[in-house]
């Protein structure tokens, strides 16, 4: 999984039928900046409005998802948001002109084809995942949807279907990964009941419906007069159905193709949280409906957790990447101006470090000494320290230079530290290193409470040597 986000290089665009519309309907893709998300432009409407494809805009479920923002409606997206979520497409503007997303062939393939033309373009912008920390479920008791996120590396989702037809029967469907979409899951078209058929159309929906995009289940045998009623409506000469079984004369792309599409809409409905997801989807019997409501929690659990986002992980029971004696090894710093008891992160452009506040520290004598409160500005000295560890790590020959502070920007002191505090330091790199200038962005936890936060800037110096004049 991408550490970046993406936009796509150039405009491309689609034409298609609307499922229930019956309408012809222009999709024109264009690359987006960084954090600027999905967002459906109504380029018919007067104004031109934007809804983002996001699931606080979810206003209707019924044989497929829809937003609406105002003015501006579009319905049948999920196709098209499982195609971005595969190619971990994060910016783009979608202008249509119509308010429903075609259906071409039922499935997302045509959608997932047409943006690999566009080729993707890596932005500067790092990407915000929803990392799932715990199992979280949800279950509809009525229909026996249920849904459930757990831990996991990557991203990988199972559905399992039971729409009690001897026909179609129990299906199971898995996606390892992402990679595996375009070929395994993409070119699975939607599918319906002959019975729903009957309704839909009476219903005045689904005028754009064709057995060329969704799979039509026969579930019985019909009489010659209701054939010729339900070819009427469909536009074609005459439908034949001679004995239970799929309708269209096409082959099946794989023989579990509804439980296939079924993942397909899942992957759709759940970008409408707003992030990528890391973790593992369990979902039984899905629908938009639940998949919706589903999306809904993982968002009410991703919006309690962005003020613990990003924030490091501390066991102290696992070895350190740096003891306090390699910590003195590399900093000149010295008791009581030590800020950094061990390194417990050093990867990349990023740091973790420890400093543990005890009693003894000389400042408590002086400083709120009937209510001992560690000093805001030694906070900024421990993150000062610890983003110096990098800095000095990322150069060659480690013990030979030196950190000095020049700015401060940005600082923000949210809860107080006291005595028997852990502080949790991390502090990433904002730019890369130019001319021994480094900025950093540096944050101070203590459990899961963001204690303070600024952005450092600091320069690189080669430390003299002793025999140096």
């Amino acid at each position: 999984m991408t550490e970046k986000q993406h936009t796509i290089k150039e405009e491309v665009e689609i034409n298609g039928i609307g499922l229930h519309t019956n309408s012809q309907v222009r999709l024109k893709f264009k690359p987006a900046d960084g954090n600027h998300g999905v967002q459906f432009q109504r380029v018919d409407l007067e104004g031109k409005p934007k809804v983002a494809a996001d699931v606080s805009f979810v206003v209707s479920t019924n044989r497929g998802t829809t937003i609406k923002n105002g003015e501006a409606q579009v319905s049948t997206v999920e196709h098209l948001m499982s195609a971005l979520v595969a190619l971990e497409i994060d910016n783009i503007l979608i202008e249509i002109d119509g308010p429903e997303v075609p259906i071409m062939d039922g499935s997302a393939a045509p959608f997932l084809n047409v943006l690999k033309k566009a080729d993707k373009k890596e932005q500067a912008e790092k990407r915000k995942y929803f990392t799932v920390k715990e199992p979280i479920s949800y279950k509809d008791e009525k229909t026996g949807s249920e849904l459930t996120a757990m831990p996991a590396d990557g991203y990988s989702i199972i559905t399992m279907i039971d729409f009690e037809s001897k026909i179609l029967g129990q299906q199971t469907a898995e996606l390892n990964s992402l990679e595996n979409f375009e070929k395994e899951i993409a070119p699975c078209r939607t599918f319906v009941f002959v019975r729903e058929l009957e309704f839909l159309l009476s219903q005045g929906l689904i005028k754009g419906g064709d057995i060329s995009n969704a799979i039509v289940i026969a579930d019985k045998v019909m009489s010659k007069d209701a054939l010729m009623e339900l070819a009427k409506k469909l536009g074609k000469k005459a439908i034949k159905i001679e004995k239970e079984g799929i309708l269209n004369t096409t082959e099946l792309n794989f023989s579990n193709e509804p439980a296939r599409h079924k993942l397909l809409d899942v992957v759709g409905d759940l970008s409408l949280l707003g992030r990528p997801i890391k973790g593992k989807i369990v979902a039984t019997k899905p629908g938009h409906t639940a998949n919706v409501e589903f999306a809904k929690i993982l968002k009410t659990r991703m919006m309690a957790n962005k003020k613990t986002d990003g924030m490091p992980v501390y066991d102290p029971n696992k070895e350190p990447v740096m003891d306090t004696l390699r910590v003195m090894e590399i900093l000149p710093h010295r008791h009581p101006f030590l800020m950094v008891d061990k390194i417990i992160t050093l990867e990349g452009e990023m740091v973790v470090g420890v400093k543990n506040i005890t009693f003894n520290e000389s400042c408590f004598g002086g400083h709120f000494p009937g209510n001992p409160v560690f000093p805001g500005v030694l906070q900024m000295e421990a993150m000062a320290q610890t983003g110096g560890i990098l800095a000095i790590m990322l150069q060659e020959g480690d013990d030979e230079w030196d950190t000095y502070f020049l700015k401060i920007d940005k600082a923000k002191f949210r809860n107080k530290v006291v005595p028997g505090d852990t502080l949790i330091i991390k502090c990433e790199l904002m730019t890369p290193i130019r001319r021994g200038i480094v900025i950093m962005k540096g944050s101070a936890y203590v459990g899961n409470t963001l204690v303070s936060e600024a952005e450092l800037t600091a320069q690189i110096v080669r430390r003299k040597k002793e025999n140096e004049v």
